[in-house]
């Protein structure tokens, strides 16, 4: 049976739902050492408004072969977000599970005298154990007229109660999404819960995620999970952990809402990156560049390697 866990990837107007191996998840919704409500949305304000927002890119699929007035219209499959000035991106890699025909993918960027652009990515790697993947964006836009950042990565696992932000776009009309409109930015604080471990591809063995304190909302796979302290990203955003509740007694359209969000960790993409020489900026200054991805777990609120 599968269950336990919803992935929300957008893909409006594809009707298949990801889902996991179903196990029952005894788990309080109570934050942890959560710090007061006012500075936590003090201290997420300001880190959505900086650089972060300029680094996130949706992941698209054009349904038109020309543009029309307001640009291509196009399906909406999640969020990825760049990682260095090379023009890599980290995403999800389930975004790419009922991508179309296998189709080529595109991220939608900011230009600065222009409306946002498609931009073509090549998918450079894939770990399904772990469901991340690595992007490149072609033209890299870092060399062009874009508005574009990157986001370091934070090799420090997230702690039970640790402050977080989760930041991701989405067009304005799911349905009837176009390119040249600009896209409508989701900010959820929020707190680490708990670490748990689940099958992130059927096939493969059990990975770690760890819960947040908010649900994840729609279109919000692949966005990065950032530690509000360090400014990094410590995870990405996975899906919706549905604690045992079988897939098919769950309609679409009457998802739980308040089921806790689940991130990937961060781990996981770095290792990725160091397999194939991928350079990353680090949160963290004392941390060499790349840095090792097995770094010390000394508390069991942190993941086994």
């Amino acid at each position: 049976m599968r269950s336990s866990f919803q992935r929300k990837s957008a893909g409006v107007r594809l009707a298949a739902v990801a889902a996991l191996a179903c196990f029952a998840c005894a788990l309080s919704l109570i934050a942890f050492g959560q710090m007061p409500a006012q500075s936590q949305a003090n201290s997420a304000k300001n880190l959505a408004n900086n650089s972060v927002n300029a680094a996130l890119c949706p992941v698209v699929y054009p349904d038109d072969q020309t543009p029309a007035g307001r640009g291509y219209h196009y399906t909406f499959f999640g969020n990825a977000f760049f990682i260095n000035e090379q023009g890599y991106l980290l995403t999800v890699a389930h975004v790419f599970e009922t991508f179309r025909d296998g189709g080529q993918p595109y991220i939608l960027v900011k230009h600065t005298d222009t409306p946002p652009r498609l931009l073509k990515v090549t998918v450079i790697a894939k770990d399904l154990q772990h469901d991340v993947a690595i992007l490149r964006a072609t033209p890299n836009p870092f060399s062009g007229k874009y508005n574009v950042a990157f986001v370091p990565l934070d090799s420090e696992a997230a702690v039970r109660g640790e402050a977080v932000l989760a930041l991701s776009l989405h067009p304005k009309n799911l349905q009837h999404a176009e390119s040249f409109e600009y896209e409508r930015e989701d900010t959820s604080p929020g707190t680490v819960l708990s670490y748990e471990t689940t099958k992130l591809d059927n096939s493969g063995p059990a990975a770690d995620v760890f819960l947040l304190s908010h649900p994840v909302v729609q279109g919000q796979s692949g966005s990065p999970v950032l530690a509000v302290n360090s400014r990094g990203a410590v995870g990405l955003v996975e899906g919706l952990w549905l604690r045992g509740v079988p897939l098919s007694s769950v309609k679409s359209a009457a998802l739980p809402t308040n089921s806790p969000g689940a991130a990937v960790p961060i781990r996981y993409a770095i290792s990725l990156l160091e397999q194939y020489g991928i350079a990353w900026h680090s949160a963290n200054p004392s941390s060499p560049e790349p840095s090792s991805s097995s770094t010390s777990q000394s508390t069991t609120d942190r993941p086994r390697p």
